[in-house]
């Protein structure tokens, strides 16, 4: 038979046979008890011998070979496929590629290991090797070789195989949790890391239980896997060794059980609850930092029988890891506690009362970082029934800060409480910063406010000005000036606060912030002035249910890193009354949108009032003494529209500005394209005139709500 031919001897591979195929169309079967081949002979134990014919296709084994194949004489029926009828189609492929191989490459000798399973149910390691003997011509005549049980040659080298995946195995659990644990900050972020999603698969465990030593029980913070609810009803337990996690911190001695019902008589508060939790063995370990003991950590498992010595060092390394952690946690959450706490002893205890508004503030320190911050509000009262209202942030993230922010405090509202205008509470203010021994600056937004007329004087230091929402839902950022900020205007020699006047109409809000509710990691802070401003246009009226909506929207969205103080001031509505009703407006200097929201709000006043005829009138003359008030004044100008019943039913018109020079009626040539703005409100309104009005003045018209005719004022 020459090479060409063998393919077809070697294409039924050893593994996978279909034996009554074989035994159907196979040769006769050739047994022998013993294999006689040239040159050699095997007796040894767990050794046999075999022939492979590849010309006829058969296979001659000895009795040890097939003790080895396990194989009685009568299922061995010759052929190739029927010496494998207990390997595994997987090594049976492999064995045929390995020969192929030979016979292909030119070469004499194989060698391969190859598994048989034992009709037992044991997996038996094989070992065979042969020779390939050719004849005259050259050509591959027979194979002969031997076949031995080679398990005990491989049972140690499978142990230490075994051994090295566990070891790799406990690395892995090792590494991954040291991961997880190390950006735990918080005792929650620890019980996060040891409960969260996959973090039992990380800790080669089922179950998990942890408590922390307060006093003297040992409070169980932590439960993971099935059925362990039900020892939350012991969430307190005593330190008096009553229960096995108990037991082990107070030894300090772990215990490793791979039977809990071996528990019921020694721990009989536990009796009741091992019906119940399923998991057959469990690891109690103690957690020890700084040669102290801070707590317990359990481990259950289910179908496990043992401990071998390294998964109790293993268990040991992770109770160690664990105790690090928690060590670190509740120093941070005790420094967190001792640094908000004085924080918080540094603002505001309460917040007074005012008439004629409400005002809400809130609070948040950062999310992350044992740092606190220098963030601040505060409101004082005021005389004359005016109240200051103020928002600051001293520089830097630690206690330092939170003190100096303290100090500021106070300073600024002594100032402010002596009567000083805000120019000079800001200088004297800065000069005081200055003055201690820091090197530390501050910014700072502060306005007085007088809720009877909704006159706002504002100063700024370096920090973001105010954000106005008006009656009709638009907001605003007023343009303030502002100065250095406070300790750096001093040391720059350059106190100067220009003070800004603004109105606030009745019903409108005033929001003041720090900018950790205005900064979005990545972005711009324009990007969340905007986002500010949507949430104030959506938020509801009240200033705290506004307060509280812009804290979900935007504090906890930013998921902030900073601390933010935020105040915000309404100014009480004043829709009049029944029978006389009022709006009012307020128009920001260059706001074309402003104009045309005015005009839509006195049309929908006079039809919601039931004179939709004096619509255009109205609407007119209020835009030229708005459009005057806007052109020739420094700053914006607040539009009052209102029923005056009596005596006779009428509308009047009110547009106030900061400017004390009265207008004057002029008499434009026929060329001129300006002047005529008071010479149509003469024409449209019944009356008109000039009054003051505190520190500037308002100018105002009225139309005859019946059927009498106009008549000039």
């Amino acid at each position: 038979m020459g090479e060409a031919d063998l393919p077809a001897v070697l294409a039924r591979p050893l593994g996978g046979v279909d034996v009554a195929a074989a035994e159907r169309d196979g040769p006769e079967p050739v047994r022998r008890s013993r294999a006689t081949l040239p040159g050699e002979r095997f007796a040894l134990n767990g050794m046999g011998s075999l022939e492979w014919d590849l010309g006829a296709g058969t296979v001659v084994l000895d009795e040890a070979a097939l003790e080895v194949f396990d194989l009685g004489p009568e299922e061995f029926d010759g052929t190739v496929p029927g010496v494998g009828l207990r390997v595994p189609p997987a090594d049976g492929v492999r064995l045929t590629e390995i020969i192929e191989g030979v016979l292909a490459g030119g070469g004499d000798t194989y060698g391969a290991y190859f598994m048989v399973q034992r009709r037992d149910g044991r997996d038996q390691w094989t070992h065979t090797a042969g020779r390939l003997l050719r004849d005259a011509a050259g050509q591959p005549e027979r194979i002969v070789g031997i076949v031995r049980d080679a398990t005990a040659e491989l049972a140690q080298a499978t142990l230490l195989r075994k051994l090295e995946a566990a070891r790799a195995q406990q690395t892995t659990i090792v590494q991954r949790t040291t991961e997880a644990l190390s950006r735990a900050v918080t005792v929650d972020d620890v019980t996060a890391a040891l409960t969260g999603a996959g973090a039992l698969e990380r800790l080669g465990a089922d179950g998990l239980a942890l408590g922390l030593v307060e006093g003297g029980t040992i409070k169980i913070i932590a439960l993971s896997g099935e059925s362990l609810d039900i020892l939350s009803e012991r969430r307190f337990t005593r330190l008096d060794g009553s229960l096995p996690l108990s037991q082990a911190v107070v030894t300090r001695q772990a215990r490793f059980v791979t039977s809990l019902s071996e528990l019921d008589g020694e721990f009989p508060l536990l009796s009741e609850y091992l019906d119940r939790i399923q998991y057959d063995a469990a690891a109690y370990l103690p957690l020890i930092a700084q040669a102290k003991a801070i707590g317990g950590l359990v481990l259950f498992y289910r179908r496990r029988s043992e401990f071998s010595p390294e998964e109790r060092n293993l268990c040991l390394g992770l109770a160690g890891i664990v105790a690090q952690s928690l060590q670190r946690a509740l120093l941070f959450d005790q420094e967190r506690e001792f640094a908000t706490g004085l924080q918080a002893a540094m603002l505001p205890r309460r917040i007074p009362e005012i008439t004629g508004g409400e005002i809400a503030v809130r609070y948040h320190a950062a999310w992350s970082g044992r740092e606190v911050g220098g963030d601040w509000y505060d409101v004082i009262a005021l005389p004359r029934d005016r109240v200051g209202v103020v928002v600051g942030d001293v520089q830097g993230h630690d206690t330092h800060a939170a003190a100096i922010m303290g100090q500021l405090r106070i300073a600024l509202r002594a100032y402010a409480g002596e009567g000083h205008p805000p120019s000079t509470v800001l200088a004297r203010a800065s000069r005081f910063l200055a003055e201690l021994d820091t090197e530390r600056f501050a910014t700072c937004m502060y306005a007085q406010v007088d809720l009877e007329t909704g006159g706002i004087r504002a100063v700024r230091a370096g920090h973001l000005g105010p954000l106005i929402r008006h009656t009709d839902g638009r907001t605003g950022w007023p343009k303030v000036r502002g100065g250095l900020p406070l300790g750096l205007a001093t040391f720059f020699e350059h106190e100067e606060f220009p003070e800004t006047r603004l109105d606030l109409v009745p019903g409108e809000t005033l929001v003041l912030c720090t900018d950790g509710l205005v900064e979005e990691p990545g972005t711009t802070i324009t990007a969340g002035m905007d986002a500010l401003a949507q949430a104030v246009r959506s938020g509801p009226q009240g200033a705290g249910p506004l307060a509280d909506h812009l804290s979900d929207r935007l504090w906890e969205r930013w998921g902030s890193g900073d601390d933010v103080a935020l105040l915000v001031l309404r100014r009480a509505p004043d829709p009049g009354t029944h029978r006389a009703p009022r709006i009012h407006q307020y128009v920001h200097q260059a706001d074309p949108e402003g104009l045309s929201e005015a005009r839509y709000a006195l049309r929908q006043a006079l039809r919601d009032w039931g004179m939709p005829d004096l619509a255009d009138d109205v609407e007119l003359a209020a835009g030229e003494l708005l459009v005057n008030a806007l052109l020739h004044t420094d700053g914006g100008a607040v539009l009052t529209m209102e029923v005056l019943p009596e005596p006779v039913r009428r509308i009047r018109l009110w547009v106030k500005d900061r400017s004390s020079v009265w207008p004057r009626r002029r008499s434009p040539g026929e060329a001129a394209t300006t002047g005529r703005g008071l010479l149509l409100v003469d024409a449209l309104a019944t009356h008109w005139g000039v009054e003051s009005r505190g520190d500037g003045k308002a100018v105002w018209c009225e139309f005859d709500a019946g059927d009498a005719p106009r008549s000039a004022g």
